[in-house]
């Protein structure tokens, strides 16, 4: 596992070990930051379910000002402050070790840019999505990683599913809250 590019390319990352392990495929990943390119640059980013924190990292090499990382495990919170301290992006990032779910609750609206990358089949990802709106400022968009039949929501508070990608066993899932004339 690697930063594909911007400051940090190039960094091969540490990664959680075992079998509940999956971390975004190099594939997967330049797909979805193809997709956010052009709206990184000095944005604040959460990275829900962070796992090794890649995501977030790769957004950070990117141009992004700041990341939020959320994971509820010990190790995985250990993992992404290490990753951090390897690329040197420590002083933009916060790392909460806790549960995704309660962090959203407790939250005003700060986010630019959401990753969504919880364990496969566990229902997390469709609580996350009806909670992540009211992190999100104006303008944002959410990016949540699934397996392809996963069934998720046309629209979720103000954000409608806007694209869906498939790439072999993984699914992209963009919303976005559309613009005025693409409402009706």
């Amino acid at each position: 596992m690697r930063v594909i590019t911007g400051s940090a390319r190039g960094r091969r990352l540490f990664t959680l070990e075992g079998n509940d392990v999956r971390p975004t495929t190099d594939r997967v990943k330049e797909a979805l930051f193809s997709i956010v390119q052009f709206e990184l640059e000095g944005r604040r980013v959460l990275d829900l379910f962070a796992g090794s924190g890649q995501l977030g990292i790769e957004a950070l090499s990117r141009g992004a000002q700041s990341v939020v990382f959320v994971d509820r495990s010990k190790k995985a919170a250990d993992i992404v402050r290490k990753n951090l301290e390897l690329t040197g992006f420590s002083k933009n990032a916060s790392v909460i070790c806790g549960d995704s779910l309660s962090f959203l609750k407790n939250r005003s609206p700060e986010f630019d840019i959401a990753f969504l990358d919880p364990p496969y089949s566990t229902g997390l990802l469709q609580q996350a999505l009806e909670l992540v709106p009211s992190v999100m400022k104006e303008g944002g968009c959410i990016l949540c990683e699934a397996p392809p039949d996963e069934k998720m929501p046309e629209s979720v508070a103000d954000f409608r599913l806007m694209k869906k990608y498939k790439y072999g066993k993984v699914s992209l899932f963009l919303y976005r809250i559309p613009e005025k004339e693409d409402k009706q």
